[in-house]
């Protein structure tokens, strides 16, 4: 399903009537148990099934598939047990295909373009077509039937992370010689537009990759005919809260620029990684995250992803299976199979938010606040400060379940919060950890509400001018809670 706009509204006006909850669907066979997953999970079984995770991405090495030529198969890179373990833990395994073997190019090996590209797809010269159709038909009896193409193509020439030698229109080619071929091989195959980094292209003011990339495909003469080629797009997102709205924004508004309704978008990677862990210090001149810091931007990434119609999101990444001593780490499980905070606000996003309906969001100046109605008719709340300021906020549910709302912290650990005189619940948002370099980065630590089924919350910001009543600007209804 793809989140839709609903109108803009208030916020009294909204509870007032009730949430609308989005038409109610059947999860296909292999849906998650939830959106939320992680990058690389296979490595500790045991932790992703207590981490409730509802799917993992896996690289799947083109090179190493097929190292020496279109006859090779080459299973070992990607273990059937892997997918049997993720498969009984009730994980869905989503494949990210990239790195060209030597042979298969006339450019650079990893990198370079595909020969043959061009090629009908049945035609055995179009390597890339056969070996998409090979791992689509092979992988289905072993619950993978979605391929994110490639990684970050929007990395130009030159700079670190470079991944694909070819232009956009290669790309765009890339993506549809997979798209048709896969299908070939399995009818339920879904293709993914690779994870683009964003900040490449605009901290150079050019045209966002991802909108020559639209533009690109809807041109291309057989594009309607064959869903133009992608069933969803992939965003990586880092660091600052505040972005992880305004880059899913950004790319929800161009599917509806060019006219792609039905498309997921998907945030396959995010995290901030913490550089301040006692455990594993890492040394680097900007975004000093500390452990905390780590769990309540994840919380924030989840809520505002949501806010902004993100269907999916996984963070990058599990567990640091092998490390030098001082590199960057971003895992929620250090090497020593240690768990960071970060695991336990991961896990508790997979238990709390797993299975909502709708989320709108109310930004302020001193705080951001989502909204969500769960699949069962529940009433949440995240709420966080955005400055150093702490922030005041009262909550009145109504509809009977005042007594039984919950008020947590990041972890899940439930906090006492007692009813005031109106009926209200006073919540305090602590402020945020900012600095001259960095801002205020990641918001101050979020709190959570849930209120029982048939429950309304109404919500008023108070500070120094007096009482104000929050209005949610937009609501992002999803279909069956995926």
């Amino acid at each position: 399903m793809k989140a839709r706009r609903v109108l803009t509204f208030m916020l009294l006006m909204l509870l007032a009537a009730g949430l609308v909850r989005g038409q109610e669907t059947a999860d296909a066979p292999d849906a998650p148990a939830n959106r939320f997953g992680a990058v690389e999970a296979f490595w500790f079984p045991e932790a992703a099934c207590e981490s409730g995770i509802g799917w993992e991405r896996i690289i799947f090495d083109w090179a190493e598939h097929q190292p020496g030529g279109p006859d090779d198969w080459n299973i070992w890179n990607v273990q059937d047990a892997w997918l049997e373990d993720a498969r009984a833990c009730g994980r869905e395994v989503v494949a990210v295909v990239k790195h060209t073997p030597d042979w298969a190019t006339d450019g650079t090996p990893g990198i370079g373009v595909p020969r043959g590209l061009d090629l009908p797809i049945d035609n055995p010269e179009n390597v890339w077509a056969a070996f998409m159709r090979r791992a689509a038909e092979y992988y289905a009896p072993r619950g993978v039937s979605r391929f994110i193409i490639w990684n970050e193509p929007d990395i130009p020439a030159g700079t670190y992370g470079y991944e694909f030698e070819g232009d956009v229109n290669d790309y765009a080619r890339l993506l549809a010689v997979a798209y048709q071929a896969a299908r070939l091989g399995n009818s339920d195959a879904e293709i993914i537009i690779a994870g683009t980094t964003y900040w490449h292209d605009v901290n150079v003011g050019r045209r966002l990759y991802l909108d020559r990339l639209l533009e690109t495909l809807t041109a291309l003469p057989d594009a309607a005919d064959n869903g133009y080629f992608f069933d969803a797009l992939a965003l990586h997102i880092y660091f600052r809260t505040d972005t992880v709205y305004d880059i899913t924004r950004a790319a929800t508004d161009l599917l509806a620029r060019y006219n792609l309704p039905g498309k997921q978008i998907w945030i396959a990677e995010t995290n901030a990684s913490p550089n301040l862990d006692p455990l594993w210090p890492v040394t680097r001149p900007q975004y000093q995250i500390t452990l905390a810091q780590q769990a309540d931007f994840l919380v924030q990434a989840a809520a505002l992803g949501l806010a902004a119609g993100a269907d999916r999101m996984a963070a990058y990444k599990f567990f640091d299976w092998s490390l030098d001593p001082g590199a960057e780490s971003f895992a929620l499980i250090r090497v020593d199979r240690s768990y960071r905070p970060g695991f336990y606000a991961w896990q508790m996003l997979t238990k709390w938010l797993s299975d909502e309906q709708s989320a709108a969001l109310a930004r302020t100046e001193p705080a951001d606040l989502v909204l969500l109605r769960m699949a069962d008719g529940r009433a949440g709340l995240v709420a966080w400060a955005r400055t150093a300021e702490s922030v005041r906020l009262s909550v009145r549910p109504d509809g009977g379940g005042e007594a039984d709302a919950s008020v947590m912290d990041v972890y899940g650990n439930i906090m006492s919060v007692p009813l005031g005189d109106d009926g209200s619940l006073p919540l305090l948002l602590g402020g945020a950890s900012c600095n001259r370099r960095d801002g205020c980065a990641v918001g101050g630590s979020p709190v959570l509400l849930f209120a029982p089924t048939g429950t309304n919350l109404h919500v008023t910001l108070h500070t120094t001018q007096g009482a104000i009543p929050l209005q949610f600007t937009e609501e992002m209804q999803f279909d069956g809670g995926e």
